[in-house]
């Protein structure tokens, strides 16, 4: 398995394969939905639309496929020049947003009867592995194999600033709730959390003793979850103030040792 993504409202998740499958599961009775044949090749990264309607899955076949989360058919095919290696929709579900393994992060128009790329932005040295638009839809961010993290104006599409602190690929970016701050994991075991409005470092957070795969935040904003390499995840209390600082504290969930977390086969 290689990628999730949960609906708006927690009932359906989205699992992304190295089988070339998507399947789709229903959370509520811990059981599978629907299995998504079509790609022809490794599907690194799932993403659900936030009206819930589409499942887009990017592949290593170079494309990029829409699906109906209702009728679990298949949509439409985005020829992408290179492998996806991450997706995300925009708040408002009329635009598509790739990072690929060439550096390259292309927008894509959904309300088109053939989408193709509207814009093409090009920055990054390396594979971009994370694109997150923030929940005002003014700023995207882009978290990249060559160590950086690039914020953009969603309007213009200019560079708005890169922000550095990770010694290793950045895996993961998400933005807060409240889109004021950003958190990043990397290869280098740590996740830091940025404010968007000066791009400064607010917090460290030490703990994993392999790469960070994969950040997000509660709902209310008061917790960063983190998953690892090293098997675990790993919740963290987010401070008020905006001193850096660096953390080492946080509660620790196992796949072994955790009866909270279900098992999905």
């Amino acid at each position: 398995m290689s990628s999730l993504a949960m609906s708006v409202d927690g009932r359906i998740l989205v699992s992304g394969s190295w089988d070339n499958r998507i399947k789709l599961w229903n959370l509520e009775t811990n059981t599978l939905i629907s299995t998504l044949d079509g790609h022809k090749d490794d599907v690194q990264t799932v993403a659900i639309s936030p009206n819930g309607k589409l499942v887009a899955s990017g592949s290593a076949d170079n494309t990029i496929k829409l699906w109906n989360l209702d009728t679990h058919k298949q949509l439409l095919t985005l020829q992408n020049a290179d492998w996806a290696r991450s997706i995300a929709f925009s708040p408002d579900n009329q635009t598509l947003v790739s990072g690929s393994t060439n550096g390259s992060i292309k927008i894509w128009q959904l309300t088109t009867p053939r989408p193709i790329p509207l814009y093409t932005i090009i920055g990054h040295s390396q594979a971009v592995r994370s694109v997150v638009i923030s929940p005002d839809g003014q700023t995207l961010a882009s978290g990249s194999v060559d160590q950086t993290i690039k914020l953009w104006s969603w309007r213009d599409r200019n560079l708005l600033r890169t922000l550095t602190g990770h010694s290793g690929a950045v895996w993961s970016v998400a933005f807060s709730p409240n889109g004021q701050t950003l958190a990043s994991g990397s290869n280098d075991r740590t996740i830091k959390r940025w404010d968007i409005a000066t791009g400064q470092l607010i917090d460290n957070f030490v703990g994993h003793t392999n790469p960070v795969w994969s950040v997000t935040f509660s709902p209310d904003g008061q917790t960063l979850a983190s998953g690892s390499g090293d098997q675990t995840i790993k919740l963290w209390s987010i401070k008020s103030d905006t001193s850096s600082q660096t953390h080492t504290q946080s509660n620790t969930l196992s796949q072994t040792k955790s009866k909270y977390l279900k098992q999905i086969r």
